[in-house]
């Protein structure tokens, strides 16, 4: 079981686990173990998770999400599998506690006076230095 925060607990069976060779140099290790792991996460199925979550979540994880509604996650850092296991699972319970986090809502506010006489005396003044550009005429 994976523990997330307090309500949010998701089981072994909500996991699936596979394991692929990783890629990149690292000589006969790289070519003989599969020590890459790929983490797949059924998340628009899953009872652990309330709707707001999952729908922050799908935002979240962008191209990692797939169409069937589920999270992918894929780690090739070390060259243990144990330790790719382990980052794999603490990035899907990071991923999660950022998706828990309900934002705030911005308070729409008003521009005060004072900025908005600046703002147009700004504008005012520009308006000038671009008039002074023209042509010059003669007065005589």
């Amino acid at each position: 079981m994976l523990q997330i925060n307090d309500e949010i607990l998701i089981h072994d069976w909500e996991l699936t686990e596979s394991f692929t060779r990783s890629q990149g140099p690292g000589g006969q290790n790289v070519n003989k173990v599969s020590t890459a792991v790929e983490l797949r996460f059924e998340a628009a199925r899953s009872p652990s998770l309330p709707g707001y979550v999952k729908t922050r979540l799908k935002k979240l994880a962008g191209r990692r999400w797939t169409l069937e509604g589920a999270l992918i996650l894929r780690v090739e850092e070390t060259r243990s599998q144990a330790r790719n296991r382990e980052i794999a699972r603490d990035r899907l319970k990071e991923l999660i506690l950022q998706a828990a986090v309900r934002p705030k809502r911005r308070i729409a506010t008003r521009p005060t006076l004072g900025s908005q006489k600046r703002r147009l005396a700004s504008k005012v003044q520009r308006g000038t230095v671009k008039s002074l550009r023209g042509k010059v005429k003669d007065e005589e």
